[in-house]
C-alpha cells in the first residue's frame, strides 16, 4: 500500500489535478446519479435521491462548461 501512496509523490501537481478532474471527478459524480435514480425508482422522489441526482447534474454541467459548452438559463 506504501508503494501506491509513494507513486503520487513523482507526479506533478498539475497532472494530478487534470487527473482527478477528468477521471475521479466525473466517475463520482456518474455513480451518484446511478444511485439516486436506482432509490428514485424504488422509493419515490425523496429528498435524498433529488440530491443525488443533482450532484450528477452539477458533474454533466461542469464538463459542459469546461468544454465551451453553452450554458443553460
Amino acid at each position: 500500500m506504501g508503494s501506491i501512496w509513494g507513486m503520487w509523490l513523482f507526479l506533478t501537481r498539475r497532472f494530478r489535478t487534470w487527473l482527478l478532474l477528468t477521471v475521479v471527478v466525473p466517475l463520482a459524480t456518474g455513480l451518484l446519479r446511478r444511485v439516486g435514480e436506482t432509490l428514485q425508482r424504488r422509493t419515490g422522489s425523496t429528498p435524498l435521491t433529488r440530491t443525488l441526482l443533482k450532484a450528477g447534474d452539477l458533474g454533466d454541467r461542469a464538463r459542459a462548461t469546461l468544454r465551451g459548452g453553452r450554458r443553460r438559463r
